[in-house]
């Protein structure tokens, strides 16, 4: 083969191989839009959720949390009562 045929066959190539990354780069981007698209969306639900139904719960895990630490603070006094109640039944 002639030079001149090498050098146009290896340009050839050359532009051959940028075309094709121009297509595969085109279609993730045009994927990577999609998933973009689809994580707005999921993160305006998730928002909606959260307003919706989250929210309101705020408050009663306030209330559950505030009744339970007086049970917590009630703890050490129940058990040392059931200590001396132990110690009465010990035979």
């Amino acid at each position: 083969m002639s030079r001149t045929l090498l050098i146009i066959l290896s340009v050839a190539e050359a532009a051959l191989l940028v075309a094709v990354l121009a297509v595969a780069l085109k279609r993730i981007q045009i994927r990577l839009t999609r998933i973009g698209e689809g994580l707005g969306t999921l993160g305006n639900a998730l928002a909606g959720v959260e307003s919706g139904h989250l929210r309101p719960l705020g408050q009663c895990t306030r209330d559950i949390n505030a009744k339970l630490e007086v049970i917590l603070g009630a703890l050490p006094g129940i058990a040392q009562k059931a200590a001396i109640v132990a110690s009465r039944r010990v035979r």
